[in-house]
């Protein structure tokens, strides 16, 4: 998959991305905002990982963020299951040094289109870790909306904060 945007590239992993995805990903400012299985340190090989399991993914659901032909973040959701069987979960992050250019929500965007127009999806969802301001305005801008916060939601680096949750639900 490839969709040619105008600040990025959203395309599959491919194996030579493994070394940039390493050296953005390897960055605390990254790392604070995700889930504790995104390691930290973040090294070649956890790259060389996820890119294997990204590509085994049938239907494929995870994506590189290429900026100049470089892999600068990654994007993708989880498809539920059983009741929830019409949801994804979508995250995404991006290399520090590409924050505050709109390649976020431009990524976002056109996930979010693939997403619902792939799969027999009504809501996409995301959770945002309290503080994380800037990701709360991709979302916004990308056309999510604010749904809750979940009061105590997740620990993270020792500290149990907030979660705000974001979704878009097509009628």
């Amino acid at each position: 998959m490839e969709m040619v945007l105008s600040r990025c590239v959203v395309r599959s992993f491919r194996p030579d991305d493994a070394p940039s995805l390493a050296r953005h990903a390897n960055n605390r400012s990254v790392w604070i905002n995700l889930r504790d299985q995104f390691p930290h340190p973040y090294s070649l090989a956890d790259a060389e990982r996820w890119i294997r399991e990204a590509a085994a993914l049938d239907p494929e659901t995870h994506f590189a963020i290429a900026v100049d032909g470089a892999a600068a973040g990654a994007i993708g959701f989880h498809l539920k299951k059983d009741v929830r069987r019409r949801s994804a979960e979508i995250g995404y992050w991006l290399g520090q040094e590409f924050w505050g250019r709109g390649i976020a929500t431009e990524a976002l965007r056109a996930v979010t289109g693939h997403a619902f127009g792939r799969f027999d999806l009504v809501r996409l969802y995301a959770g945002v870790f309290e503080g994380n301001r800037a990701s709360m305005r991709v979302l916004e801008k990308a056309g999510y909306t604010r749904e809750a916060r979940l009061r105590k939601g997740i620990t993270k680096d020792g500290r149990t904060i907030d979660l705000v949750l974001y979704a878009m639900v097509r009628e």
